[in-house]
């Protein structure tokens, strides 16, 4: 499977989710951490953070006996690279483009009555 299908796949899920907006908040936290935010099995939690760390969403690092997970957003980050920047950049040029012409508009000449005039 494609690396992006992965991702996909892994970001798919509204509990996988909220895993990782939970380690956004704070990153670090124990299995035990995780579990008493969601509602279901600690077994649960574990298979859908399997799950983030096989897509490489989530990293994990031992400190003694606890395993403390952290959010990669790398991965994120180049889909959106990929997918979303290809396909927004037209609508970004217009916009910049519109902004640009409405603030010339803007700083167009203001009358001594105080009202600019509009010019069609």
């Amino acid at each position: 499977m494609d690396q992006d299908d992965v991702v996909f796949r892994a970001l798919a899920a509204p509990t996988r989710r909220k895993l990782l907006d939970e380690l956004s908040r704070r990153d670090g936290q124990t299995l035990s951490e995780l579990e008493r935010k969601l509602p279901m099995s600690r077994f649960g939690v574990m298979k859908h953070l399997g799950v983030l760390e096989e897509a490489n969403l989530v990293v994990s690092r031992r400190r003694g006996r606890e395993k403390l997970h952290f959010l990669n957003a790398v991965p994120i980050r180049l889909i959106h690279d990929r997918w979303v920047s290809k396909y927004a950049e037209p609508l970004a040029a217009t916009l910049s483009g519109l902004k640009q012409e409405l603030e010339e508009e803007e700083h167009a000449e203001v009358p001594r009555g105080g009202s600019r005039a509009v010019s069609r």
